[in-house]
C-alpha cells in the first residue's frame, strides 16, 4: 500500500540561488501539504549517513561534499500515493532531461545539483524522514 507522506528537502545550490519560497510555493501549488519543515545543515558525516545506500559509488565524495556544502531545507509531505506522485511532480534527476514545470527543470543546475531531492519508496520515505524529523515535529 502507497503512504501519504514523504521526504524531500531543498538542496545547497537552490537555497545559495534564494530557490527556497518559490519552490515551497511550487510544492504547495501541486496539492502537497507540508507537515513538517526546517532549515539545517548537514556535516559531511551527516551528509554520509543520509547517502550511505550509494557509499563506493563514483560520485558519493561528490555528492555529500556538496550536501553538506550548504544550507538545506528538509520537508515532509502528504499527499495521496505520496512517493510516486512527488518524483513526478519533480522531474527528472537531470534538470536537462526533466518536463517542462517541474521543479527540478525550473530550479535544478545540473544533475548532481538538481534542486530537490525526493524519496524513491515509502521505505526509504520512513527512514529518511526520520532521519530528520521527530515525531513531535511532524504535524498533522
Amino acid at each position: 500500500m502507497s503512504g501519504n507522506r514523504t521526504y524531500t528537502m531543498i538542496k545547497p545550490t537552490a537555497m545559495r540561488k534564494g530557490y527556497m519560497a518559490a519552490i515551497m510555493n511550487k510544492i504547495a501549488e501541486g496539492g502537497f501539504k507540508i507537515v513538517a519543515a526546517k532549515m539545517t545543515k548537514l556535516s559531511k558525516a551527516e551528509a554520509e549517513e543520509f547517502y550511505a545506500i550509494h557509499r563506493g559509488r563514483p560520485f558519493f565524495e561528490d555528492l555529500t561534499t556538496f550536501m553538506s556544502s550548504g544550507p538545506i531545507m528538509a520537508m515532509v509531505v502528504e499527499k495521496e500515493n505520496a512517493v510516486e506522485a512527488y518524483r513526478n511532480y519533480i522531474g527528472a534527476t537531470n534538470p536537462a532531461d526533466a518536463a517542462e514545470g517541474t521543479i527540478r527543470k525550473l530550479y535544478g543546475t545540473n544533475i548532481g545539483e538538481n534542486a530537490v531531492h525526493g524519496s524513491d519508496s515509502d521505505e526509504n520515505a520512513a527512514i529518511e524522514i526520520r532521519f530528520f524529523f521527530s515525531d513531535r515535529e511532524l504535524v498533522g
